[in-house]
């Protein structure tokens, strides 16, 4: 049997830096209609990952913090980043996720001690490929 492996499914990965302002944050996932961005330093290692849902607590909680026009993706990120490689089995990822309690997984490439981003696996992926099974198995 061949197994599935993250390459599979994965979808292209968008990134901005640290520094990348909330609002172009919001903008950028606004602009390509995703939910993350992957946060990667200047060597494009990537450090974390910033969603909509961590835009939507600081919108939240922006009332009473007195900077929220500096707050930039580095202030908002949730890291360290979770990551897979490409040859990881959607098992083991979709184990990682529910075990990590999280809603994507950073497809990575390591050189050494460097982390490069090539693709995201997110808990969305993995419901429209079982969605798909589903219906050519009926």
């Amino acid at each position: 049997m061949n197994e599935n492996k993250v390459q599979d499914w994965m979808r292209g990965v968008i990134t901005c830096a640290p520094e990348t302002p909330v609002t172009d944050v919001a903008a950028k996932l606004d602009a390509h209609d995703i939910s993350a961005l992957v946060v990667v330093d200047e060597n494009g290692d990537a450090l974390g990952v910033i969603s909509r849902t961590d835009l939507v607590k600081a919108r939240f909680i922006a009332p009473y913090m007195k900077h929220w026009r500096g707050l930039s993706a580095q202030h908002l990120m949730t890291k360290p980043v979770i990551s897979v490689s490409a040859e990881t089995t959607i098992e083991e990822a979709a184990q990682l996720l529910f075990e990590k309690h999280i809603h994507r997984l950073v497809v990575v490439e390591k050189s050494g001690y460097h982390l490069h981003p090539v693709g995201i696996l997110s808990v969305t992926d993995l419901a429209r490929h079982v969605g798909e099974q589903t219906k050519s198995e009926a």
